[in-house]
């Protein structure tokens, strides 16, 4: 799967429950649409959505499950249960937090990734990063690659994004680790996609910026506004 999205797009095709196009039906469509448009793979959150889009489109997955825990902020495939179900729609590759955060239950991050490679050996992990520490960590517990996912949505990196300072942490959690490091998060422009890939990274994942329309469409309405308040 990683020589399969090497130097390629990635679309994120997630919708929570508390968005217009929940449903994995119409998560498969988009999924088919990012297809047809050229994409190499696919990102998705929950069993039900995996499953249908893989009905629908012949393209590797890497795999999430959103859930919160009373006991921790980390929410991205926090347990071996996530794991568990993720499995029986069998994607090619399963992303998770590696932040250092505190974990549901106290479990240790080597711990779960021991548990995972041990009952599933055959699927690649992905290592959800928010800092360069995080991603050198994620690299000597064995994960295949490291994605730049969670930059600016943890405590130590709240207010932060990616695109800042032309790709300044990208630069840094390449030069931090030898694994394969997936851009992802804010990457918003068909141009800052390319800049990503041109900076070293992998492969790149872009989400609300192709597959959320409600975003898309704040940010016209945002520069409309904007417009008609400088004539004003």
């Amino acid at each position: 799967m990683l020589e399969q999205i090497k130097g390629k797009l990635v679309v994120s095709c997630q919708a929570l429950a508390d968005e217009p196009l929940h449903s994995a039906f119409i998560m498969s469509r988009m999924a088919l649409a990012a297809e047809q448009g050229g994409a190499a793979g696919i990102r998705a959150n929950s069993v039900v959505d995996i499953q249908a889009i893989k009905e629908q489109v012949d393209l590797p997955v890497i795999g999430i499950i959103k859930r919160d825990y009373a006991d921790s902020d980390v929410f991205i495939t926090a347990t071996l249960r996530e794991i568990d179900e993720l499995m029986t729609a069998a994607p090619e590759m399963i992303a998770l937090d590696a932040t250092l955060r505190p974990r549901p239950g106290g479990e240790a991050l080597a711990t779960l990734v021991r548990q995972i490679r041990q009952r599933y050996p055959q699927v690649l992990l992905m290592a959800d990063i928010a800092s360069a520490e995080d991603a050198k960590s994620a690299e000597q517990l064995g994960f295949d690659c490291v994605g730049t996912t969670l930059y600016g949505y943890t405590t130590g990196s709240a207010g932060h994004r990616l695109p800042e300072n032309d790709c300044a942490f990208l630069r840094t959690v390449l030069a931090a680790v030898t694994l394969p490091v997936i851009a992802e998060g804010n990457v918003d422009t068909p141009e800052l996609a390319a800049r990503c890939l041109a900076l070293g990274a992998h492969s790149v994942v872009v989400g609300g910026a192709i597959t959320r329309p409600q975003q898309i469409t704040a940010r016209f309405t945002a520069a409309i506004a904007q417009q008609s308040a400088n004539r004003t």
